[in-house]
């Protein structure tokens, strides 16, 4: 039956939730036998027949004077509560044999939804909370102090995520959790694996198109995206929201949560000032990516080539925390961006999806900063020529590595002391430096915390990376 499962897709599943009591039955034919009566001249014959062999008995409910209070929290006489319920066509028995004063309540036929016992004596009590006047029901102030608020770490780092993200020019959207497998299914190109897990699906679903839980948060984004491609040439997405993996022997799915980011159109809107309108890559995205991790402080990530079914392959990077993956980013994959936009999309659409909760695992419980330096710097540039398939974080690493190993050959009173900042500021591709080769150049700025670095000093380090670098990478310095 409708109330049996509770489907309330109709006015008239609305309804017969509620349940029709019986007695229902005999006031509606009644009614039906007037109207034919004064609207259509007909004559109404004399008695009704009715086959009810088991009469449906009406609930009964006792209430106190003491009941209510404890409920409502102030105490109205019996009287005054016989009253009010009276007004609402219940009938009340006074019962004297009961060391309090109490009501024998017996509900009418058309309240369904006042229980027995003591779920309707707290339906009762709402009854006569409503008529009396919540108003009327005097403020008392709280006892004892506020107890101090706790602390949600997991919370407050998600919503750091969300702030880091927010700063970065993206807007948060908030989706649907209800999809279908269908739908999920346009994140994927034809032919790719599909999701092997079930869908956890729902017995009263709001339309035909939302009867399951999502797996994929990317996918969620992607609609959003594709609807206001419609509208706007730019766009720049993110969510963060919960997935629904159903386990294996278990009754509940794991709710994983999900981050996912969609960036599509011109770097900068159209204003009335000079815009930058590039259309956004996949380095744009990276960005995005490095803002999100080092604003979160996290240590030992790398963006490392990679595949993913929903990205285009040789544009797609794993990013790994700790040398784990917790997710991939990249361009979208030509025939998913053409499921979503159509054909021919007016620009590239670059994605993400991370798991956060790996994500924000990775931030360390203590931060150690060091103090601002007194010093004045020392900056040089270095270029450095590498074969076109080492990627610039490799070349990075390097260089921090062989700033470590010459940390004691500088005269300082802590060789840990020695600070360097590393930024890759220029990629160069061309004749000049041959085929299948690529220059590097970084900004290196060194500074010590005990003394002024000299230039001797800063070329030992120099000299270090160069020789490293030859080593390990085959490099040489671009002169």
């Amino acid at each position: 039956t409708v109330q049996a499962q509770a489907l309330q897709s109709s006015q008239a599943g609305y309804r017969f939730s509620r349940g029709v009591h019986p007695a229902m039955a005999e006031r509606g034919c009644k009614r039906a036998a007037e109207l034919m009566r004064s609207l259509a001249g007909g004559t109404v014959a004399k008695g009704m027949l009715d086959v009810y062999p088991r009469k449906f008995k009406s609930p009964t409910v006792d209430i106190g004077e003491a009941d209510v209070e404890r409920i409502m929290g102030i105490r109205i006489p019996l009287k005054q509560i016989a009253k009010i319920l009276e007004s609402l066509e219940f009938v009340c028995m006074p019962l004297t044999n009961k060391r309090e004063p109490r009501l024998r309540v017996t509900v009418p036929d058309h309240r369904m939804d006042i229980g027995a016992g003591v779920i309707g004596q707290a339906d009762l009590i709402e009854e006569i909370a409503r008529v009396y006047g919540y108003e009327r029901i005097p403020e008392t102030q709280i006892a004892d102090a506020m107890p101090p608020q706790r602390g949600n770490p997991s919370l407050e780092q998600e919503e750091r995520a969300r702030d880091i993200l927010v700063n970065a020019g993206l807007q948060e959207v908030i989706s649907s959790r209800l999809t279908t497998a269908e739908r999920e299914a346009r994140s994927l190109p034809p032919g790719a694996p599909a999701d092997p897990l079930p869908y956890v699906t729902i017995t009263n679903p709001i339309a035909a198109d939302r009867v399951a839980l999502r797996h994929s948060m990317l996918a969620s984004v992607l609609e959003a995206a594709a609807t206001n491609l419609r509208f706007t040439e730019r766009v720049a997405l993110f969510e963060v929201g919960s997935v629904y993996l159903p386990v294996a022997g278990e009754a509940l799915p794991q709710e994983p949560r999900r981050v996912a980011i969609v960036l599509s159109g011109p770097r900068e809107p159209q204003g009335w000032q000079p815009a930058d309108r590039a259309l956004m890559d996949f380095f744009d995205l990276k960005g995005v990516v490095e803002a999100l991790t080092d604003g979160l402080h996290l240590p030992g990530v790398a963006a490392e080539p990679g595949e993913h079914a929903s990205f285009r392959p040789g544009r797609t990077a794993l990013l790994k925390i700790g040398g784990q993956a917790v997710g991939a980013f990249g361009e979208l994959h030509p025939l998913v961006a053409e499921a979503y936009l159509g054909a021919n999309p007016a620009a590239p659409v670059l994605a993400a999806e991370f798991d956060l909760e790996a994500v924000l695992a990775g931030i360390p419980p203590r931060r150690v900063t060091t103090g601002v330096s007194r010093f004045p710097p020392v900056v040089e540039d270095i270029a450095l020529i590498v074969d076109e398939g080492v990627a610039a974080s490799r070349v990075e690493a390097l260089i921090r590595q062989a700033v470590v190993e010459t940390q004691h050959a500088v005269e300082t009173q802590h060789a840990a002391s020695l600070q360097v900042n590393i930024r890759l500021f220029d990629l160069y591709r061309g004749e000049q430096i041959g085929a299948g080769k690529k220059s590097l150049a970084y900004r290196l700025t060194y500074q010590a915390e005990d003394r002024t670095l000299t230039d001797g000093e800063a070329a030992k380090v120099r000299e270090k990376i160069v020789r490293r670098a030859k080593d390990v990478l085959g490099a040489e310095l671009r002169g």
